[in-house]
């Protein structure tokens, strides 16, 4: 099977969390970015001069008026998509999109003003969201999630 035939499937397959000892432990993982995710989101709207618009325009996004809110939207929406475990490997690519430009456009820069040492502080944070986003997106959103939960339905309707 061709891998474009496949990844549909894979994206909505029930989950086959790997087998170790804690498998429900993931909502951890999916609180954390969902957390994350969700209130960066909206502090794009709330505080648009500081970290929405303003942030966009400051370190040269182009038409920071129309990216920010969509940006900010994303991460609303997905935030909410890993906290319930919903749709949750597809909502994993446009943050994994959004986490890959934040640090492309502010750490990279960084890294040649400042050095490594900088750069590796102000980037911990993207880094253990970019990781956490690809975890997601290999293992599913666990048992405990209403992705485990529509696909034992389909299992059983079938």
């Amino acid at each position: 099977m061709s891998i474009l035939k496949a990844l549909p499937k894979w994206l909505n397959s029930p989950d086959k969390v790997p087998q170790h000892p804690w498998p429900a432990a993931i909502i951890l993982i999916r609180f954390m970015l969902g957390l994350v995710f969700l209130s960066e989101g909206i502090q794009k709207f709330l505080f648009s001069d500081q970290l929405g618009v303003g942030r966009f325009m400051k370190i040269g996004i182009p038409q920071p008026e129309i990216l920010a809110p969509i940006v900010g939207g994303i991460e609303i929406t997905g935030g909410l998509l890993l906290l319930a475990g919903f749709l949750t490997r597809p909502a994993c690519f446009p943050l994994l999109s959004i986490m890959l430009v934040a640090i492309i456009s502010t750490k990279l820069g960084l890294l040649q003003t400042e050095g490594f040492w900088r750069m590796a502080h102000e980037a911990r944070t993207d880094f253990c969201m970019l990781m956490g986003l690809c975890f997601i997106t290999l293992v599913g959103a666990g048992p405990w999630s209403l992705d485990n939960e529509w696909a034992k339905r389909r299992v059983s309707s079938t």
